[in-house]
């Protein structure tokens, strides 16, 4: 399975479990599938292909692609009373190692990617813009670390992130000002991958992750 065909996989997911993609919704088009995954357009289009394959989604040509009624979770798993707490103690047991190993083994296409995804959620001046984003990069570096056990146990944790208890606790709590604060937090991350340093990746992810649970929960 190609890296654009699990991303897909996983938004499919995502936009099932929070309700924003039951079945007949429509897709973003092809276009839209390439700027958002920084991938070219034939893989889009092969990636398109294995979901409909498997009966996950139908093309109809002049109109789009739409969702199915058989959509299942590739990254299904995470349980539906998963509360924001237990996301952010698993965020943090599992981001920061994502990052050190990505910071080792990420190539060019990798970095491309990331720094895609960053520079779109830094351009974002609206909370749903930026959360994709931000889904987004996180994503792109754990593809990064080109490890696809850990990439399956990164999507099941991901998924908990698409329960609607996660969302409206992230919508209440995002200003402006926070939001600018968590992009200086990811370029740290990024200037920590783009460097080749693995302590300094970790050690960043770890900051960021601490900062977004004290905001979410509380300090302690």
């Amino acid at each position: 399975m190609t890296t654009v065909e699990q991303t897909l996989r996983a938004l499919l997911a995502e936009g099932t479990l929070d309700g924003t993609l039951g079945p007949g919704s429509q897709l973003p088009t092809e276009r839209d599938l390439v700027d958002r995954l920084a991938a070219p357009r034939s893989a889009v289009r092969r990636a398109l292909a294995a979901l409909e394959r498997d009966g996950l989604v139908v093309r109809h040509v002049g109109r789009g692609t739409f969702v199915t009624g058989t959509t299942t979770h590739s990254a299904d798993g995470a349980p539906a009373d998963t509360s924001p707490a237990e996301i952010m103690q698993v965020r943090l047991l599992i981001e920061p190692q994502v990052a050190f190993l990505a910071a080792r083994v990420a190539t060019q296409a990798d970095m491309d990617r990331i720094v895609h995804c960053l520079d779109r959620g830094g351009a974002s001046d609206d909370y749903e813009g930026f959360e994709s984003w931000d889904g987004a990069l996180h994503r792109a570096i754990a593809q990064a670390a080109h490890n696809g056990l850990l990439m399956n146990m990164f999507d099941v944790m991901n998924a908990a992130r698409a329960l609607p208890v996660w969302g409206s606790l992230k919508s209440r709590t995002s200003t402006p000002e926070r939001r600018r604060c968590y992009h200086c937090e990811h370029i740290a991350i990024v200037d920590a991958l783009r460097d080749r340093d693995p302590d300094g990746a970790r050690d960043r992810m770890r900051e960021h992750l601490a900062n977004v649970s004290d905001n979410l929960l509380g300090r302690h």
